[in-house]
């Protein structure tokens, strides 16, 4: 009887939470291909602003294998499943493992280079207007052209709200 070509093809696997890197490189050294989207974002804490990597799909990632190594894969601290179909791993094609590292390219721009209206993020910004005037934060996030999150320190506590760009500017040094 004459066995059945394996190919490898792309898998995604489950992981478990916050274990994306660790499982990759766990991976990686046994020698199976995977490629972890990883996008960069600014992360704001009440002392410091730091660069991240993070998982652009969190708790998962792709392996490029043949299901010979499925247990193997399996095996692995920190996998939990391959994404399955009618109980079968389902592969992905491969021009969408090519989107995705397209997109990842295209997302690399730093949030610290966007701006709005003269606004940068993590910069000290006082409210003008309404119940808050006067109330200085630190500007967290923008969500859209109009929005952003500023996050104020009241009672004790980091309290983040969304206002209108207008509602605010940049305290001067």
């Amino acid at each position: 009887m004459e066995g059945k070509s394996i190919t490898a093809k792309w898998y995604a696997v489950y992981v478990k939470s916050r274990f994306e890197k660790k499982t990759a490189s766990l991976l990686e050294r046994d020698g199976v291909t995977v490629y972890l989207p990883l996008i960069t974002t600014v992360k704001q804490w009440s002392d410091r602003r730091k660069k991240v990597d993070e998982p652009l799909f969190k708790s998962y990632l792709f392996v490029y294998t043949d299901l010979r190594n499925y247990f193997d894969i399996l095996n692995t601290v920190g996998v939990v499943q391959f994404v399955r179909f009618e109980g079968k791993p389902v592969d992905i094609p491969e021009n969408q493992i090519n989107a995705i590292r397209e997109y990842v390219g295209q997302v690399a721009v730093s949030n610290e280079e966007i701006s709005i209206a003269g606004l940068q993020l993590g910069q000290k910004v006082i409210m003008k207007y309404g119940a808050m005037k006067g109330i200085v934060g630190n500007l967290l996030e923008f969500k859209g052209k109009q929005w952003i999150v500023v996050n104020f320190e009241m009672f004790g506590r980091k309290l983040p709200v969304q206002v209108d760009k207008s509602m605010v500017e940049p305290v001067s040094d």
